[in-house]
C-alpha cells in the first residue's frame, strides 16, 4: 500500500455558520489504491461555498473546509492508479468518487453526480464515516477518477472556476444538444453567467445576455453574445419576448420572477435552472398548456462531461474572468464575494 507524503493537512476552515475561516489541520483519509494526493497550487471560490458555509443549503458538518474548484500538481498516487504520473497539473470539481459501475442507474447515464454512493467534495461522508474536506487547503485526496489533466494551453490561474462554474453552465447544453442557430438566452451575468455566454458562443448559438445592469453590455458582446436586453428597460424586455429556445438562469432570481421568463420562449422552449430561488415557484397548468415551454435543472457534470468541458474551453478559448486574493486573505475574498462585489470569480492562491 502506498503512503501519502502529507499526512496532517493544514487549511482555512470555519468552525461555526459564518463566513469567518481560521487555521485548522486534519489528518485525511489513507490513501487508496484507486486515490491520487494532489498539492493544492489554486482553488477558486464558488457560491456553493457561501451557502454552505451560511447553511443556507441545509446543515453543515463543522469543521468544514469548503472549495471545490480545485488545481493543483498529484504528488502521490495508488499503485491501482495508471493515468497520471506525480507532477501531473490536474483539476478537481464538486465531486470526489462516484461508483461508476454500468449497473448504477446514475453513472451510466453520465449523471454520476446522482450516484447513491457518490461523494461530493466537501460536507459529504464518504462509506466509511470520513467527512470529504475541500480546496481551501494546502492538499487533497480524491478518487483518480475525479480528477481532470488541465489542457496545457489553459493558465492553472484561470482552470479552477472551469470545474464547477464552467461544468455547470456547459453539461446542460451539452444534454440538451445546443447547436449552431439556436436561440440561447442567459440570464444573470456574473460568475456562471460569463462563462455560459462563451460557451452557448463556442457551440454556434445566438446569444442574448440578459442584466439590469446596462454597463455590462459592452463586456457581454466581447464574450460573445449577440444581443444584450435591459430587464429594467420595460421596452427592451418587450421588443424581446418569444425569442428564445434555451433559456440559463444563473443568477438567484426571485421565484416569482420565472413567470415573467415563460412569456421570453418560443413554443417548446426550455427554461433551465443553474441557480436555487428562494421560497417556492408557483405556476398554474395553463402557463405550460398555451406556452407549450417546460421548466428543468441540472447539477454540475460527471466525469465524462467534465473532460468534455475541459476540451472544450481548451478549444474555444473559454476562461474566466477572475480576481485573485492570497489564500491567507481568504476571509475578505469570500466577505468581497458576498457583497456582490466580484468580477466574476475569485481564486485563492496558495
Amino acid at each position: 500500500m502506498v503512503e501519502g507524503k502529507i499526512n496532517e493537512i493544514h487549511g482555512w476552515a470555519a468552525k461555526k455558520r459564518g463566513l469567518e475561516l481560521e487555521p485548522w489541520s486534519y489528518k485525511p483519509r489513507p490513501l487508496g489504491p484507486h486515490d491520487v494526493e494532489i498539492k493544492i497550487e489554486y482553488s477558486g471560490i464558488c457560491g456553493s461555498d457561501l451557502h454552505t458555509l451560511k447553511e443556507e443549503w441545509g446543515p453543515t458538518h463543522f469543521p468544514a473546509i469548503v472549495g471545490h474548484e480545485i488545481v493543483g500538481k498529484v504528488v502521490t498516487k495508488g499503485e491501482k492508479v495508471t493515468e497520471f504520473n506525480e507532477g501531473d497539473l490536474v483539476g478537481v470539481g464538486a465531486q470526489v468518487y462516484g461508483c461508476l459501475k454500468n449497473t448504477c442507474h446514475a453513472c451510466s447515464h453520465n449523471l454520476d453526480p446522482h450516484c447513491k454512493e457518490g461523494v461530493f467534495t466537501y460536507n459529504s461522508q464518504y462509506a466509511d464515516g470520513a467527512h470529504a474536506q475541500g480546496g481551501y487547503a494546502e492538499a487533497v485526496r480524491v478518487d483518480a477518477s475525479y480528477a481532470f489533466k488541465i489542457p496545457q494551453n489553459i493558465d492553472p490561474l484561470h482552470a479552477p472556476p472551469l470545474m464547477c462554474a464552467g461544468v455547470t453552465v456547459f453539461a446542460p447544453m451539452l444534454r440538451k444538444g445546443v447547436k449552431k442557430g439556436d436561440r440561447v438566452g442567459v440570464i444573470g451575468i456574473g460568475g456562471l453567467g460569463h462563462l455560459a455566454i462563451q460557451f452557448a458562443h463556442g457551440l454556434g448559438a445566438e446569444v442574448t445576455a440578459y442584466s439590469h445592469s446596462p454597463d455590462k453590455r459592452e463586456q457581454c458582446m466581447k464574450l460573445g453574445a449577440t444581443h444584450f436586453v435591459n430587464t429594467s428597460n420595460k421596452d427592451e424586455v418587450e421588443a424581446n419576448r418569444h425569442k428564445l429556445d434555451y433559456l440559463f438562469i444563473t443568477s438567484n432570481s426571485k421565484s416569482n420572477q420565472y413567470n415573467e421568463f415563460i412569456s421570453w420562449m418560443d413554443f417548446e422552449g426550455q427554461i433551465v435552472l443553474l441557480a436555487v430561488p428562494e421560497g417556492h415557484m408557483k405556476f398554474s397548468p395553463s402557463e405550460f398548456i398555451f406556452s407549450e415551454v417546460s421548466i428543468t435543472g441540472s447539477l454540475i457534470g460527471g466525469v465524462n462531461v467534465l473532460k468534455k468541458t475541459l476540451e472544450f474551453a481548451s478549444e474555444h478559448n473559454v476562461r474566466p474572468i477572475i480576481e485573485k486574493y492570497p489564500i491567507d486573505q481568504v476571509n475578505e475574498a469570500l466577505q468581497h464575494m458576498d457583497a456582490g462585489k466580484a468580477r466574476y470569480r475569485i481564486v485563492l492562491t496558495h
